[in-house]
């Protein structure tokens, strides 16, 4: 009962955290500045989702077929589209679907 009470209370932070951003800050607008840096948020994202998928949990280690191919999916989706749904997820079904059959 105690680690479905803390769980549910994580769970109730976690929410009021963002909440209380979006309440407080709904009727306020950016500077600029803060705008342009927030540009830069999406692709540090990708890139760090990226490199943690490429290096294994033991420090590193040379990227298997599978990663290399949702690795230049992504890319090529990301050149022709510049939408980052369609690269995700072309990416990860390139990714899952040579995984399974290599």
């Amino acid at each position: 009962m105690m680690i479905l009470l803390t769980i549910f209370m994580m769970g109730l932070g976690s929410y009021a955290m963002r909440a209380v951003f979006i309440l407080l800050l709904s009727n306020r607008s950016f500077p600029p500045s803060a705008l342009k840096a927030l540009e830069y948020v999406g692709p540090a994202v990708m890139a760090a989702l990226v490199m943690t998928m490429l290096l294994s949990p033991e420090g590193g280690s040379a990227p298997r077929v599978n990663e290399w191919a949702g690795l230049v999916t992504a890319a090529v989706v990301a050149l022709v589209t510049r939408n980052h749904i369609y690269v995700l997820t072309l990416a990860m079904a390139v990714y899952w679907g040579v995984g399974y059959l290599v």
